[in-house]
């Protein structure tokens, strides 16, 4: 997926302070996901993708927040095609304010986009929906608990104190992968999906 020039990434999504070490270990890990060639990302984006869509299939979960990829994450535009076109419902998050968690909102690929309070690509005809049975959760980085490293602002550690809580699939480059001590407030995601995942690995169930 590549993000509409019209639709320019907010000033407001700069990395949020953290504790020491953390906010140097975000730039080393942008600085890494940016050093990436076009070729190499492509390649990695199309296997992540197949995973995702194997997962999809064996599970079918009633909806799936998906995301617009920002800062060199994962694009997984074609698979979210492939989704679309075998009956899936994606939903993409919103951000309605900065210490709130996500709402998300149904979308459907091709169809008019505006920014929403940070910056980000949502559908012009905004239509909220429950929360999704399950949710593609980029990760800038990520541990071997599964925890995952985010750009520091809560977003996606809110939403997923909710209840019911979704099904969690990490979505990152395996390079991300990095040591890091997590918080009290993190959840270790459900799965972690990158282009070096082996197709023979099952996926759990996803939760309704």
């Amino acid at each position: 997926m590549t993000s509409d020039p019209r639709i320019p990434r907010s000033e407001n999504e700069a990395i949020a302070p953290s504790a020491p070490g953390k906010a140097e270990l975000r730039q080393q890990l942008l600085a890494v996901r940016r050093a990436f060639d076009a070729d190499t990302r492509a390649r990695w984006d199309q296997a992540i993708g197949r995973q995702v869509v194997a997962w999809w299939r064996e599970t079918r979960p009633a909806t799936l927040g998906v995301y617009w990829p920002l800062r060199g994450e994962p694009d997984l535009a074609a698979a979210y095609a492939q989704l679309a076109a075998l009956g899936a419902q994606l939903l993409l998050p919103v951000v309605v304010a900065r210490d709130a968690p996500l709402e998300f909102a149904d979308w459907r690929i091709g169809e008019a986009m505006v920014k929403d309070g940070m910056g980000v690509a949502v559908p012009a005809d905004l239509r909220v929906q429950p929360y999704p049975a399950a949710l593609l959760v980029p990760c800038l980085g990520f541990n071997a608990r599964g925890c995952r490293l985010g750009y520091g602002g809560g977003f996606y550690d809110r939403t997923l104190a909710r209840e019911p809580r979704p099904v969690t699939v990490g979505i990152a480059y395996s390079a991300s992968q990095v040591a890091f001590e997590a918080g009290g407030y993190d959840v270790a995601l459900d799965r972690i999906v990158t282009e070096t995942t082996p197709a023979s690995i099952g996926f759990p169930p996803a939760r309704e």
